[in-house]
């Protein structure tokens, strides 16, 4: 805990057998109360592994999406009375020690949401971001802060702290089953003028990390162009759009 407050990791895991015991060693245990993995109908051993290393476990009996996995990690994370929830990919991408200044950032409650930025710093490419996706993400970013009004270092990191306040008012539930999961929730934070705030977080690719593929790619950059352009009009009280219908 972090004075009062219940801390949760949750691990959106698919075919994630290899990393996930570094992963969860890694995570600092005297603060985080409370490990919860969503295995998406992997392939391999993830969830034997989950469930020999004490995890709270919970299984999509089909592949059901990115977007879906996070969907059932909140879900659960809340019915669980914790009061923040980190995202963490269990591929080792990211580094599980930066949960703790993470939580803190939400738990002093000077913001309702963290992010863990690769793109502040030189982290990514030396961590082995292919250069064409360091490219992509940097032009994208460039595109939705000057569309948004934003100064994000980054829009597509999947390294995140919530508060469970924030949570249970965004409609999450309407959102994508895909990849696009993660800038549409940002986008509602926006939408609600929510506090976020960011750190630089150092990656690792390698040939264990997740990593979005050529097609899925071109099709995530143009939802990202598309539900920026539906939020600016869902603004300006042009459309009406279900990621924000409940957020006045």
């Amino acid at each position: 805990m972090i004075g009062t407050k219940k801390i949760a990791v949750v691990l959106p895991a698919y075919n994630a057998a290899k990393t996930l015991v570094k992963v969860v060693e890694a995570i600092p245990r005297n603060i985080v109360d409370d490990v919860i993995l969503v295995d998406d109908s992997s392939s391999d051993e993830t969830v034997t592994i989950a469930k020999q290393l004490g995890l709270a476990c919970f299984v999509h009996p089909r592949n059901r999406g990115y977007g879906a996995n996070q969907k059932t990690c909140f879900r659960h994370a809340l019915s669980r009375g914790n009061d923040i929830i980190v995202l963490l990919h269990p591929d080792y991408q990211y580094s599980p020690e930066l949960i703790t200044p993470l939580a803190h950032m939400v738990a002093s409650e000077i913001y309702d949401v963290a992010l863990g930025s690769r793109m502040l710093g030189k982290g990514a490419l030396i961590g082995g971001m292919p250069r064409h996706k360091f490219i992509v993400n940097k032009l994208l970013t460039v595109f939705q802060n000057a569309m948004l009004n934003q100064h994000l270092s980054e829009y597509h990191t999947g390294y995140r702290a919530f508060s469970s306040r924030f949570l249970s008012q965004v409609p999450y539930e309407n959102n994508s089953n895909a990849f696009i999961f993660d800038n549409e929730i940002l986008l509602q934070a926006f939408y609600l003028e929510s506090r976020i705030g960011e750190i630089s977080c150092p990656t690792r690719y390698d040939a264990n990390s997740s990593s979005i593929s050529l097609l899925p790619g071109l099709v995530y950059a143009f939802q990202v162009i598309s539900r920026t352009i539906t939020y600016r009009l869902a603004r300006l009280g042009l459309l009406k759009d279900k990621l924000y219908m409940s957020l006045g």
